[in-house]
């Protein structure tokens, strides 16, 4: 038996655009066992439901993270909307569908140029961070913002879409589809990439199910779960399935964003073609009242949840979040026991970690 070393991992790491900390136990370069450590951004969002309104704390959920700032914002809003009994106008659901599915084209674009980016596949990185930037573009022609959009409100959405920007998204999506490709087949077929992804980072069907992994996570492993088969939105009219594989490794979470990619711009389109004329938010006054009410939410990353405790009040007693970066750091631990310690950065990657998120 080698002699065991520790070796800090992170905060500060080249691959790791936010803060955590793992103790990696080495023996003869083989990770045999890894000790995280988070708190490193935690900013009490969760406290400010004290002097936030609720229809301001809807601003507050969605700077729980820039990537997916848009799902927050839903989450929130649907509890609160649990809570008082409101029903959203069908547009509304529509439209809240159609900008979740673009943030996780945004979010999986970024998250490819961030892998390109960690094993060193520099022209990859800047090749997928152009594309998503269409993506923010569209953002901004539809909400005005291209990071936090504030259009989600209780009872529905602030904005309306008309019909020639719509195509116009979907025209745009469409036309990215060339380009999308040529960069997906680099990640699925090119030989010094597959040689970083394949076989690393295994985790089975079995202990994805024990340690309650959750989206690209789970699906990569064989694990049919994705509450948009079950959620908010409108999914049900859309045909939606969720993207499964069986490698388990990271390879196979690479082809579960890729082809999720490429599924969301299908649900986009198909969305846009069936988006009923009508209103965008339904009437909300007085207070919120007593209750209690739970809702969960498909973001890119997987399953976030969002639980509203309501007190006959403008203020809510308590709000809590919890996503998915969280419910996949036990997943995480499980990948690393066993890889090689130059693998580590690649299988961190792979579950696509949002610390600010997980911290709030």
């Amino acid at each position: 038996m080698g002699k065991r070393t520790i070796i800090p991992f992170g905060p500060q790491h080249p691959v790791l655009p936010e803060p955590i900390h793992l103790d990696l136990v080495i023996e003869d370069e083989k990770v045999v066992e890894a000790i995280p450590s988070i708190g490193y951004i935690h900013r009490g969002l969760e406290k400010l439901v004290e002097k936030k309104e609720y229809t301001e704390m809807v601003y507050v959920i969605e700077r729980i993270c820039g990537i997916c700032s848009f799902g927050h914002g839903w989450g929130y809003c649907h509890a609160v909307e649990g809570l008082m009994n409101i029903e959203v106008p069908e547009r509304a659901n529509f439209l809240r569908t159609i900008w979740h599915e673009l943030s996780r084209i945004h979010s999986h674009l970024l998250w490819l140029g961030l892998l390109a980016d960690g094993f060193g596949f520099e022209s990859l990185f800047m090749h997928c961070w152009r594309l998503r930037e269409q993506v923010l573009d569209l953002f901004e022609k539809t909400t005005g913002g291209r990071v936090i959009f504030s259009v989600c409100k209780v009872g529905g959405v602030r904005k309306d879409v008309d019909k020639e920007t719509l195509d116009e998204m979907v025209k745009v999506l469409r036309g990215m589809e060339k380009e999308l490709k040529e960069l997906t087949d680099t990640f699925l077929d090119d030989y010094s990439v597959k040689n970083r992804l394949v076989g690393i980072g295994y985790l089975s069907e079995q202990d994805a199910i024990e340690l309650c992994a959750v989206g690209p996570m789970a699906r990569a492993s064989g694990v049919k779960t994705d509450i948009r088969l079950t959620g908010n939105g409108v999914y049900d009219k859309l045909g939606f399935e969720p993207v499964v594989e069986a490698g388990g490794d990271c390879y196979a979470r690479t082809v579960v964003r890729i082809r999720e990619l490429w599924q969301s711009i299908d649900l986009i389109a198909k969305a846009v073609e069936l988006i009923p004329e009508g209103e965008i938010a339904a009437p909300v006054k007085g207070n919120v009242p007593k209750g209690e009410f739970i809702t969960r939410i498909e973001q890119p990353r997987g399953e976030a949840f969002y639980y509203a405790k309501g007190a006959d009040s403008k203020f809510l007693e308590r709000i809590r979040v919890r996503t998915p970066t969280n419910m996949n750091i036990p997943a995480m631990v499980k990948c690393l026991q066993g890889c090689d310690l130059a693998d580590v950065p690649m299988i961190i990657l792979t579950i696509d970690p949002c610390i600010s998120c997980t911290e709030r």
